[in-house]
């Protein structure tokens, strides 16, 4: 049997981080048994669903990597075919018409709520004879539940799962107007589409006992169901917008790489033993079902930004210059030369090793283009008595034939022995009139990705 997997966003916002979490699973349980990963836009709310949504969806998982391996379904342009399935459970007596007024549902929903149970639907139609159904009431099409003995569930994460038969009621499949439901849609396309493996939040778990038996009456396969435990913010509650609750293109805004993404909502509700650092590639090795846990993953931003400073230390310099060209004109608005590219990738290895986000990056990389007003904190360097001290320096740095990180460092070290000052009191002031800050990557290396020419024009110009 080749896995399938699918990922069925509703296109009515952007990419919920659960909802990429979700997606993250199917994909790599999709790749770890060589299988498919297919994407299904669940668009049947018209009055919601957006072509901007739509795009939003395929720009944040083609950023995270979440690649399909099939054209995307559009569930809405399947209408037909939904509806053709329930006419045909109809036709076998496995569903019926159903003429209930909106007033008689409503009545029933207030006699539930008033013994404190669940809204249901009570099947005076279930039997009745059709020859009593009002002329002026469009009738739905309800399926027929089965009203004794228990559904089991056998799910991949959540184990043995059961439910009293009486609990359900016949459910809605084709509305008055003729359009189907979700709970029909979904059971067509996902028997159509081949899947094999559905993994979803549990928050469908009571939607796996009706959808069992739909697949049952069709006479189709029922496929697997894997019902992951929702996301948490760090307090234990319910995800929301002040836990992060955000969209995955704010994630790329806020300056978070891709993979550090993958991997920290990997660890979301999945663990291999003690391991956190975890890139893709090993991830589709181990990644399988059973290690999902069945308690909610908590979500914590600083653990998300720390992870990412891991993921920015090891990406390649060129590629993390790529990221930040563009903000990097547009802050100056200009295009940069091809020369202050150069002099960006020599300093990134210092840079990005002080880094956590793409965002940290942009703002520390500015001075290698040009230096910056002086902060509070460098002000107190320009007086004369530190200008004064970084003058022997500059006269020694004009004369040096090989510019390099450790030629600079020995002409600085050899003059503070010889003034008797610590290597640091003569940095301070050479850093903060290089850079406008005082925190920057090794000043000596600062110099020598600068190089001599732009070194000592930075440094003369105050002096």
């Amino acid at each position: 049997m080749t896995v399938i997997t699918r990922f069925a966003p509703s296109p009515t916002g952007y990419l919920h981080i659960g909802s990429a979490r979700t997606a993250l699973f199917n994909w790599l349980y999709a790749r770890h048994t060589g299988g498919k990963f297919l994407l299904r836009i669940e668009d049947t709310d018209r009055a919601r669903s957006t072509n901007e949504a739509i795009d939003a969806i395929f720009d944040s998982m083609n950023w995270l990597g979440l690649t399909w391996d099939e054209d995307p379904v559009f569930q809405f342009t399947r209408a037909s075919r939904h509806a053709e399935v329930a006419r045909q459970l109809l036709a076998e007596g496995k569903a019926y018409y159903c003429y209930c007024s909106p007033e008689e549902l409503e009545k029933m929903r207030e006699e539930a709520r008033a013994q404190n149970l669940p809204p249901r639907y009570d099947g005076r139609w279930r039997d009745r004879n059709p020859s009593e159904a009002p002329s002026d009431i469009p009738p739905v099409i309800r399926f027929k539940a089965p009203q004794q003995g228990e559904t089991i569930i056998e799910d991949q994460v959540q184990g043995t799962v059961r439910l009293q038969n009486n609990q359900l009621d016949d459910m809605v499949l084709l509305r008055a107007d003729g359009t189907p439901t979700y709970m029909l849609s979904v059971v067509v396309d996902d028997h159509d589409m081949g899947i094999t493996h559905i993994i979803r939040g549990d928050d469908h778990l009571t939607n796996a006992f009706r959808q069992q038996h739909l697949y049952h009456a069709c006479g189709w396969s029922v496929p697997h169901f894997a019902h992951i435990p929702l996301i948490h913010g760090a307090d234990g509650a319910k995800l929301s917008k002040r836990h992060g609750a955000l969209g995955a293109e704010t994630y790329r805004e806020m300056g978070f790489l891709p993979e550090a993404m993958r991997n920290y909502l990997l660890r979301l509700g999945w663990a291999h033993g003690d391991d956190e650092i975890i890139p893709t590639h090993q991830a589709i090795e181990w990644f399988d079902l059973p290690a999902i846990g069945r308690s909610p993953a908590r979500f914590d931003i600083a653990k998300l930004t720390n992870l990412n400073a891991h993921y920015m230390r090891e990406a390649e310099d060129v590629r993390l210059v790529d990221l930040i060209m563009r903000p990097l004109s547009e802050f100056f608005q200009r295009t940069l030369s091809a020369e202050e590219r150069q002099r960006i990738i020599r300093g990134m290895p210092g840079l990005k090793a002080r880094a956590k986000t793409v965002l940290e990056l942009i703002d520390s990389a500015r001075f290698y283009i040009e230096r910056p007003p002086l902060d509070d904190k460098a002000e107190k360097f320009l007086s004369a008595e530190f200008l004064d001290m970084v003058k022997p320096v500059i006269d020694r740095l004009k004369n040096l034939t090989f510019f390099s990180a450790k030629e600079t460092e020995d002409v600085v070290r050899e003059i503070a022995e010889s003034t008797g000052q610590k290597l640091g009191n003569l940095a301070q002031p050479l850093r903060v009139l290089l850079t406008g800050s005082t925190i920057s990557p090794s000043i000596f290396e600062v110099m020598e990705v600068l190089g001599q020419d732009e070194t000592l024009k930075r440094l003369e110009r105050v002096s």
